[in-house]
């Protein structure tokens, strides 16, 4: 006879003369787990065949038929669904591109003025650091180089009035 350990589920081949009617406890030699086992009497009473099988049957198949038949009208539903939902998201994905469009035009836009901020900054740094070796080569750069720095003096105060 086979015994399945309910612990770790591995099973073992017991004489079944050493399990008395009343039942004993065992235990698992791979887990150590220990558990009531009582023997099983197999089914005295032979089975009893229905009579009124083949009219449950022919009542199921009926049904089983209405059931398609329902089955049918729910997938035709969820088909004309599935296209209403499709044509939906077709017109959904037009205006959403669009926006993005949109929304790229304005951040192309702002990505520009910002590296023109930026460059700008740079070269006047650039100017400010060079500004000796250029009035060297150049004389009459100074006097551009000072308007330039009195201009941007006064867009800065311009700035801190403002706020």
């Amino acid at each position: 006879m086979i015994i399945i350990c309910p612990s770790c589920k591995k099973k073992f081949n017991i004489d079944i003369n050493l399990i008395p009617s009343e039942g004993r406890d065992l235990q698992c030699g791979s887990c150590e787990h220990i558990w009531f086992y009582k023997k099983q009497e197999p089914i005295s009473e032979p089975l009893q065949i229905n009579e009124d099988i083949a009219v449950k049957k022919k009542e199921d198949i009926a049904k089983l038929n209405d059931d398609k038949s329902k089955d049918q009208l729910i997938k035709q539903i969820v088909e004309e669904n599935k296209k209403e939902k499709s044509e939906l998201s077709v017109i959904k994905e037009t205006k959403s591109k669009s926006e993005v469009i949109d929304k790229t035009k304005s951040s192309k836009f702002f990505s520009y003025l910002t590296v023109f901020i930026i460059s700008l900054g740079a070269l006047i740094i650039l100017l400010d650091t060079l500004k000796t070796p250029l009035i060297n080569i150049f004389p009459g750069l100074e006097v551009l180089l000072f308007n330039l720095y009195e201009t941007l003096k006064d867009i800065k105060l311009f700035i801190i009035d403002l706020s």
